[in-house]
């Protein structure tokens, strides 16, 4: 245990630190300058501070209120060392953090007793820092799988929506990453980014609903199945929506309204501007692009550069002008996620903590076998 003792009486300081020094594990640093003593506490952790009242330079009342200032001494025991029994001294002593008073003029036995009272309860004070340190780290360490899990969680149900009509789940992943990298070059936060590269993935839940003779069907379809399509923003609203997870939420939100448009033609609501979440404006953005450059059973996939004309062709009526700015802006970026293979994407993250590390590629292995 390290103690501090701030005494500008040199017999003091002896006679305190030779009784502390006397007990096993006690450090004691002895200062006779109270603003040389500042710079100790600022550079150093004691778990115990004693100090006197009439110093020069620095009064303990001063002293006191100084070192409560310092983020680690908010519950560390701090002692004054005083023989002036006003009351005015006392509570003002008080008032600035004194956890006690030592008397100087008490006899040898009782001053002793109260050095000793004093070292027990830092020491105490320090066992509960110590357990609430540790107890902080494993509700860190549980919180931090938690949402491991639930991000693994996420990405497995995206991708049991996704097995309907993709061969290997790269229109999932491809969307949220699309959607951070968007994300990312309209400087929002870290924190943000990351979340939406979590939520993005579950923007065609509501899909499940959606009968496959009209899913994968292959040609345009008429105005009754298509009104089927349109349901699937709200079946994925009514899917994840009440959520106490604030991921899901965000998911939530980016189902139900990633098909607006910025004109206020789009679905389900018919949204304008930036009644739109930003969430789903960003994703649609993502969404669009990859769907103009994968295969579908209806067409051949597009080249990037052409589907890129699409999407900036339809700034200020489909999509979002920032969002289709930064997602030009940021290209280099995104043709690196489209060129990236599907087994090499794995191998990478099998050495991260992405979900996907932990998310096996797709195959079509029941489909393969009937045929």
């Amino acid at each position: 245990m390290d103690v501090l003792l701030v005494d500008d009486s040199k017999v003091m300081l002896l006679r305190l630190r030779q009784f502390l020094e006397a007990k096993d594990g006690i450090i004691v640093t002895a200062c006779s300058d109270p603003l040389a003593a500042l710079v100790e506490a600022r550079t150093c952790a004691f778990d115990l501070v004693l100090v006197d009242q009439h110093m020069p330079e620095l009064d303990g009342i001063t002293f006191i209120r100084e070192i409560r200032a310092i983020p680690h001494y908010a519950q560390v025991p701090v002692a004054m060392i005083t023989s002036d029994v006003c009351d005015t001294v006392r509570l003002s002593a008080l008032e600035a953090g004194a956890t006690d008073f030592l008397d100087k003029r008490a006899k040898g036995i009782e001053l002793n007793v109260r050095v000793r009272n004093l070292v027990r309860l830092a020491k105490a004070v320090r066992h509960l820092d110590e357990q609430a340190t540790t107890l902080a780290g494993e509700i860190e360490q549980a919180t931090r799988r938690l949402r491991e899990r639930e991000a693994e969680i996420i990405f497995r149900l995206a991708l049991a929506v996704e097995y309907r009509d993709n061969d290997t789940g790269d229109h999932t992943w491809r969307v949220a990453r699309y959607s951070q990298i968007i994300a990312e070059a309209m400087g929002l936060t870290e924190d943000y980014c990351q979340r939406l590269y979590l939520a993005a993935p579950l923007h065609d839940v509501g899909k499940v609903a959606v009968p496959d003779g009209i899913l994968l069907k292959k040609g345009r379809l008429d105005e009754a199945e298509f009104a089927v399509i349109r349901t699937h923003s709200m079946v994925g609203k009514r899917i994840l929506g009440g959520s106490g997870s604030e991921l899901i939420c965000l998911a939530a939100e980016i189902a139900e309204a990633h098909h607006e448009k910025w004109d206020g033609s789009g679905y389900p609501h018919g949204l304008a501007g930036e009644a739109i979440p930003l969430s789903a404006r960003i994703v649609a953005v993502a969404d669009v692009f990859d769907a103009l450059t994968s295969v579908r059973p209806y067409r051949a996939a597009m080249a990037v550069e052409e589907a890129l004309g699409c999407i900036q062709a339809d700034s200020g009526r489909h999509f979002d002008p920032a969002c289709v700015e930064a997602f030009a802006s940021a290209w280099d970026a995104v043709l690196a996620v489209r060129e990236t293979a599907v087994g090499s994407r794995l191998e990478a993250l099998a050495r991260t903590t992405e979900p996907w590390a932990r998310v096996p590629e797709l195959r079509r292995e029941v489909a393969e076998s009937v045929r």
